[in-house]
């Protein structure tokens, strides 16, 4: 009998995604004190995912709705719907038709649209500048469509590092197109217009060219029906109509159809005034919680006083939105892991939204212990 080779014998072994991981070993973790701070998913003050009253009204307004294939470039009133709310309806970009989009398998697909988008240009140098820290999978995304990564840094322990930010935009090309990778709107004020300035600063007042990849995943608790959109402001409207075209053939070749029931739902919320309203309400009470963790973290913490950790207090406070730094060294996170069972990613970036009334204190009492651990 003769033996067949395998066509994958050079295929090296890739180590999973280091958040999903956590999660994992989260789940599987017998202990009761466990507390997942590393996925960022809202959790309402029991520790349960909080299907949202706006969203919850939607799914029962569309439970007759057929199961056919969209457009390519996705559900026609989702992609209007939601550039209007995120350029404002009333916008020069909008109203002069120079917004292109498509409807996009939520914010990771749409990264990967605005990419290979990207890469089809003559301008674009194959280079692309992220954060650091950021997001793990900003960077697999933009290299798996060609691009080469340069990381920045922006952030120092007294917040941000305004020097080290310009300079590395001034060595930068002066060629820049700014990509917003818009996944929290919303949920940092409770507010999604307040949230959304930087964008329509971009286009409104800068007039630029620019992409925004929005993901209803955190804003609406979507985060298995990838709902997203991907978006391109043009010079004019004959440049979107060409950027369009091509955004549908690469929807076509690589997924051909997208997903329906998610931008179903995210349509009914948008187009509905007492939908809508309700949603609103929904993201205050979200970054109400979010926000009151944020301080419930800092009064433990504060009350309990590590004099190595004090200094680090305020950046609690200074940082907005559903996560926080806590400037932990990777050992410290092990730690915390193994034998105290709270789970956060390496970097010390915790979920506010995994923290409770039932849970807070005690993970503010594991981070004193560890630090006290060092300073020993």
């Amino acid at each position: 009998m003769l033996s067949v080779s395998t066509f994958f014998g050079d295929v090296a072994y890739t180590p999973p995604d280091a958040i999903f991981e956590l999660t994992k070993a989260y789940k599987a973790d017998p202990d009761t004190r466990k507390v997942n701070l590393g996925q960022g998913t809202y959790k309402d003050d029991y520790g349960n995912p909080w299907i949202l009253p706006a969203v919850k009204a939607a799914k029962k307004a569309i439970k007759d709705c057929e199961h056919e294939y969209l457009p390519i470039l996705g559900h026609p009133e989702f992609r209007k719907l939601v550039t209007d709310l995120v350029f404002k309806k009333d916008s020069t970009a909008i109203r002069e038709s120079r917004v292109a989009s498509c409807q996009a398998l939520s914010g990771t697909g749409a990264l990967h649209v605005a990419g290979m988008m990207l890469m089809r240009t003559s301008i674009c140098d194959q280079i692309v500048y992220i954060t650091n820290p950021s997001w793990s999978n900003h960077r697999q995304v933009f290299e798996s469509v060609g691009f080469s990564v340069r990381e920045f840094n922006y952030a120092s322990s007294s917040g941000i590092d305004m020097q080290s930010l310009l300079r590395a935009m001034t060595e930068a090309d002066p060629m820049l197109f700014p990509i917003f990778d818009a996944a929290y709107l919303g949920l940092t004020s409770g507010s999604y217009d307040e949230d959304a300035y930087a964008i329509r600063y971009f286009a409104e007042e800068l007039n630029l060219e620019m992409g925004v990849c929005i993901s209803f995943a955190k804003s609406m608790g979507f985060y298995g029906e990838r709902a997203g959109l991907c978006a391109f402001v043009s010079r004019n409207h004959s440049i979107a109509m060409n950027v369009e075209s091509n955004l549908a053939q690469l929807i076509r070749s690589k997924i051909s159809n997208p997903p329906a029931f998610g931008a179903r739902i995210v349509a009914t919320v948008l187009g509905d005034g007492g939908l809508f309203s309700q949603w609103q309400r929904d993201l205050m009470t979200r970054s109400s919680r979010i926000a009151g963790m944020r301080k419930r973290l800092l009064d433990e913490l504060t009350a309990l006083v590590s004099t190595r950790y004090s200094g680090r207090m305020g950046e609690i406070t200074q940082q907005k939105g559903m996560f926080c730094v806590l400037g932990l060294t990777p050992d410290q996170v092990h730690y915390l892991k193994n034998i105290h069972h709270v789970y956060m990613a390496e970097s010390s970036r915790v979920s506010l939204a995994g923290l409770n009334e039932g849970n807070v204190r005690y993970v503010a009492e594991c981070i004193h212990q560890i630090v006290c651990r060092r300073e020993e």
